[in-house]
């Protein structure tokens, strides 16, 4: 039997691991399945290259509870080790590395240092156990060996004829104030949530399979039944295999075993596999969002090798993609020594952009593959793509191939295919395209019918974040401008060289925008004549397009600069000076009653964009309910 030190000069080591190293104690059960993970694999890499002369079989890990020892075991049929490099791995602590770690990091926070430059992994045991022991026997004719340490630097270490088949066993007899590690519901929750999709099999205990009835069998039989090992992993998940061996069933399994509290079924799937200039697999989800921005419920998860590390993947997914669901998969991703943080790194940028440039092939091949089914999906998928317009330049310089842009008539336009509709059109006197919009079709129904009439299309474009794509598309684009429907008259959205034929002299109009002026007596409205098709609504209301937008776009953070989140209401109140009702307010004599009739008006003019209420609603009520008994 061997006793000694292990090879570190600090002597508090345990402590500084639980205190700096993992903060989360339940990751201990991760790491060491990793371990016992990385020994399997190991051991058929050397059946597979002929250096090691056994049968590989069929291993599994085995996760075994025995609440009267106290002990929780974490069985391998692996690689095992000899007495000399139990020496080597374990004692030493990944070749005397915790000396410098622990100088470097003795006085920082927990998420500093850099996973695979110390094999502290399986010192996590510590933090739950009060004593570990090792059970080892390498796959090569040598002594099983035995290894027990109690928490501090002194082992002890000797051979053992205790275990006699290859492979390694962790015994962690449970500390007192970690006794919820006993817990069969406790231990299952942890399998499932860091080693569901570990790439060798997990047996936690036994489950009973009912075995078929013969097809003879009579129709009072009873089927009989065995207890079998209760596997709790997938070790060949979907982002494991080639696309080409998977139906869109296969991926819709997948993503009901990623999400088993999701019913309702994904709109399509993104395969991810590269592995130059870095390692990277996994498949994205597009579930439905319609206008959502708010999707946190069910995340894209992050693994390495399958283990699972965090669903926290900002930096490596780009913002606009945060609103999918799925795997990524890489080896590559630099995380820190407890594997629950980021860290800032080159290679990190390339990923995202590779996740960028994936997701906007899709979305090209997607729209070319199947315009129609793509049409009946935008509304669910649009405001992903809109989001990485306005945040990720290389995925908005592709955008067009794949952005629509609905009319409020239901076609559907890409972008190439809309400008050349309206340019003939919709082209200004100055030579800038205008795009026309609603964003609510029955708020605006009146707005719309007027631009309607005149032979322009009205675009519409309802997500919560549109204003800041609107903004983004006229500075990145030229000659063209947007414009929503109720922000003017339509002759003024679209102004043309045409001559205005005007009913009423200067002097009558300056004595009708006065009269108009003193009965609103309201300062958010500012007080505009136009000459107007006689036929057109007497009074209108509008929004500057300006203010408006800057208004939206601070509701969704923007126009922070404007200081837009006081800024007051603002309407233009456009009065068709050529409609019989002005020429009717300027023969009206009697003040009240003139007064009474552009109140009225006004009135009429709110209803239609949704501002009469309160109040004002009621008085307007009775003054028409009056007006009907006259």
């Amino acid at each position: 039997m061997t006793k000694g030190n292990i090879n570190v000069s600090v002597e508090n080591i345990f402590p500084l691991i639980k205190k700096f190293l993992y903060s989360d104690h339940e990751i201990f059960l991760r790491e060491l399945i990793s371990n016992a993970t990385d020994a399997t694999l190991k051991l058929k890499h050397l059946t597979t290259i002929g250096e090691a002369k056994v049968e590989y079989g069929n291993p599994k890990i085995e996760v075994k509870i025995d609440q009267e020892q106290k002990t929780l075991r974490i069985i391998d049929q692996g690689i095992g080790m000899t007495a000399a490099e139990v020496e080597k791995y374990i004692n030493q602590v990944a070749f005397s590395g915790a000396e410098e770690f622990l100088e470097k990091y003795k006085d920082t926070a927990k998420d500093s240092g850099i996973i695979g430059h110390f094999g502290l992994g399986f010192y996590s045991a510590f933090m739950v156990a009060e004593k570990v022991e090792i059970l080892t026997k390498s796959y090569k004719d040598e002594q099983a060996v035995r290894w027990i340490c109690d928490g501090s630097p002194e082992f002890t270490l000797e051979e053992t004829s205790d275990k006699t088949d290859r492979g390694t066993e962790i015994i962690l007899h449970i500390s007192e104030d970690s006794t919820e590690f006993l817990e069969e519901g406790k231990i299952r929750e942890l399998l499932l949530k860091y080693n569901k999709f570990m790439p060798v099999p997990i047996k936690f205990g036994t489950r009973t399979h009912t075995l078929p009835l013969p097809e003879n069998a009579p129709e009072d039989a009873v089927a009989e039944t065995e207890e079998v090992d209760n596997i709790i992993n997938n070790p060949t998940p979907a982002w494991t295999i080639a696309p080409s061996e998977l139906t869109n069933e296969d991926y819709m399994k997948f993503y009901h075993e990623l999400y088993p509290m999701q019913f309702e079924e994904p709109l399509f799937n993104i395969h991810l596999n590269v592995d130059y200039p870095f390692n990277l697999t996994g498949v994205l989800f597009f579930p439905k969002l319609s206008n959502n921005l708010n999707i946190e419920k069910d995340k894209i998860q992050l693994y390495q090798n399958q283990v699972f590390v965090t669903d926290e993947v900002k930096g490596i997914v780009p913002d606009f993609l945060m609103l999918l669901r799925g795997v990524i998969d890489s080896p590559d991703i630099p995380l820190n020594v407890s594997r629950s943080y980021l860290q800032a790194d080159g290679a990190v940028k390339k990923i995202s952009s590779y996740i960028t440039k994936k997701v906007a092939d899709k979305m090209s091949s997607l729209i070319n593959e199947n315009r129609e089914d793509y049409e009946k999906k935008w509304n669910d998928i649009k405001i992903v793509i809109e989001y990485g317009i306005i945040s990720e330049e290389k995925f908005a310089e592709k955008s067009d191939k794949f952005t629509l842009y609905p009319t409020t008539d239901g076609k559907y336009f890409l972008w190439d295919e809309l400008t050349e509709r309206i340019k003939p059109s919709q082209t200004d006197k100055d030579g800038n395209l205008v795009i026309l919009y609603a964003s609510n079709t029955d708020e605006q129904h009146s707005y719309i019918q007027s631009a309607k009439d005149k032979g322009y299309e009205v675009l519409l474009l309802d997500s919560p974040i549109i204003p800041h794509v609107i903004q983004k598309l006229e500075t990145s684009k030229e000659k063209i401008s947007f414009a929503r429907v109720d922000a003017d008259h339509v002759n003024n959205l679209i102004k043309k060289d045409e001559p205005v034929i005007s009913k009423l002299n200067d002097a009558e109009k300056e004595s009708l925008k006065k009269d108009v002026e003193e009965a609103v007596k309201d300062a958010k409205f500012t007080v505009q004549l136009e000459d107007l098709d006689s036929n057109d609504a007497p009074f209108t209301i509008t929004q500057p397009e300006f203010m408006r937008r800057m208004k939206d776009m601070q509701a969704t953070g923007g126009g922070g600069m404007f200081g837009m989140s006081g800024f007051p209401e603002m309407y233009n109140l456009v009065i068709n000076s050529n409609s019989e009702f002005a020429g009717h307010i300027l023969k009206t004599e009697n003040a009240e009653q003139k007064e009474s009739l552009i109140q009225h008006a006004l009135d009429l003019a709110k209803l239609s964009q949704n501002l009469l209420k309160g109040k004002d609603l009621t008085d307007f009520i009775q003054r028409s309910y009056k007006q009907l008994e006259k």
